[in-house]
């Protein structure tokens, strides 16, 4: 899971790419990248850490031009922790691209034999992302072989290039001389919007994974780049669309609205935090069902992504809430962290407890969702450390029990709490007195009542089935 942004203005857009990357920060703590263009040149710089660790005063007067790019990185199971795996990423022909992708090519090993032995195109390292960009080379370079570049083409590259490629990419290219290309795959799996922005020097355009990057730089959304279409924006801020693919579906990841995208974003059409009310809602009909409310003394959520569905929870139980945890917000998110022993690491020292909430109370805890279990353990010893009587565990998210291989890191069943354990099982070993999870069926049903022109969702780590059809490659 990453984060990308694209802009062109009328102005130096290095500290609007900067904003943007420090609004998309939860989609990507491991590196971060800035691309911009001026003079016929890309200026570049990348490292490992934080935005705000990356980038100094010198970094970014390195950085000129009025359009480029930005990216935040998270390490999925095929890119190893390596600044080489960072973006953006870059290639001399044709005419130069930039790139930032966000997602995971289920394909990618066999797509970067064929770039060997039939493209003539060498891959230097171990990233999905840099296959994708050499594959767009490629086709662009074919598609304007006869003719001049031209957004027509740049569609004539992307068509080829949804014919080639499986799995889930969200895709921000910047093309020397020319401008940005936006495309996402024709399942929409990954998110990719774009706002404009008119001043008194013109309009602007802003290309994000997510909208909160656009309305925290005052721009307006204008509307999400539809599954298989191709955005081009010239230079000269002109802008023309076109569907790219034969067969397209919309199937986001109902992850996205469980647990990765800030509350404040639409994605879609849905508003991430109407949509994780709504888990909260549909979660306390059924702990209503599961548990003797008067056993309950309080409701308490995981801070952050849990907060929305724990206050409605509590609400519509009539049940009071309390923030009995504080989070120290200098440490990432665990989910999202590499390695098992980083976790938890980490768990002990993000989140402390208020005990004057917890002491000889029934304490509901409700978070967003159970991965690994490793966060779940740790905050249930917590809470019974800060002295609560007994601690029950609720769930905004149904059991996840799959690997997702189109950008998350959950890359083997064995890491997966839920896969070979029943309720009873995760019970115990979490520690817990109880044991709710939301129903798969309700997150189906709370989603499409808030945008029924959705065709479906991408859900697999819950169910095990996968929608571009890449079981076999499943560990």
């Amino acid at each position: 899971m990453c984060g990308v942004v694209g802009a062109i203005g009328h102005s130096p857009v290095n500290q609007l790419i900067y904003d943007s990357l420090l609004l998309l920060q939860h989609r990507g703590q491991e590196a971060a990248g800035i691309s911009t263009y001026h003079d016929q040149m890309f200026f570049t710089h990348r490292a490992a850490g934080l935005v705000r660790d990356v980038f100094r005063t010198r970094n970014m007067r390195s950085l000129p031009g009025n359009s480029g790019l930005g990216h935040v990185r998270y390490p999925s199971s095929t890119s190893p922790e390596s600044i080489d795996e960072a973006q953006p990423l870059y290639v001399n022909a044709p005419y130069g691209i930039s790139f930032v992708h966000n997602g995971q090519l289920t394909n990618w090993k066999s797509l970067r034999e064929d770039l060997f032995k039939f493209d003539r195109r060498h891959i230097n390292t171990q990233s999905d992302s840099e296959v994708l960009l050499n594959i767009f080379a490629h086709e662009l370079q074919l598609a304007s072989a006869n003719d001049e570049l031209s957004p027509e083409v740049v569609f004539k590259a992307v068509r080829a290039v949804h014919k080639r490629v499986k799995g889930a990419y969200a895709v921000i290219a910047h093309i020397a001389g020319f401008g940005l290309v936006a495309f996402r795959d024709p399942n929409g799996i990954r998110p990719l919007c774009y706002g404009k922005l008119d001043g008194e020097h013109g309009r602007e355009w802003l290309v994000a994974s997510e909208s909160v990057a656009l309305t925290g730089n005052g721009f307006r959304l204008v509307d999400d780049v539809a599954p298989g279409e191709a955005l081009c924006i010239t230079l000269d801020g002109q802008l023309v669309k076109q569907q790219c693919a034969d067969h397209t579906r919309l199937m986001p990841c109902m992850f996205e609205y469980v647990y990765f995208a800030r509350p404040d974003s639409i994605i879609d059409g849905i508003s991430i935090y109407h949509a994780r009310l709504k888990m909260g809602e549909y979660l306390g009909n059924k702990v209503a069902k599961s548990l003797r409310l008067a056993e309950v003394d309080v409701v308490m959520p995981i801070p952050d992504s849990a907060r929305p569905s724990a206050m409605q929870l509590a609400s519509s139980l009539n049940l009071p809430y309390r923030e009995g945890f504080l989070k120290n917000y200098y440490i990432g998110r665990t989910f999202i962290m590499p390695g098992q022993a980083v976790r938890q690491r980490s768990v002990r020292q993000k989140l402390s407890a208020v005990p004057l909430e917890f002491k000889d109370k029934n304490v509901l805890l409700v978070d967003d969702s159970i991965v690994r279990g490793t966060t779940s353990k740790r905050i249930v010893e917590i809470a019974r450390w800060a002295g609560a009587k007994k601690v029950f565990f609720a769930s905004a998210a149904a059991p996840v029990r799959f690997p997702n291989i189109y950008g998350i890191d959950m890359p083997t069943k064995e890491e997966l709490i839920a896969h070979s354990c029943e309720e009873d099982s995760i019970v115990k070993k979490m520690g817990a007195d109880g044991l709710i999870y939301q129903n798969l069926d309700d997150l189906y049903a709370l989603l499409h009542e808030l945008n029924p022109h959705i065709d479906g969702f991408e859900a697999s780590c819950f169910h095990g089935h996968y929608i571009t059809e890449d079981d076999k490659i499943i560990v």
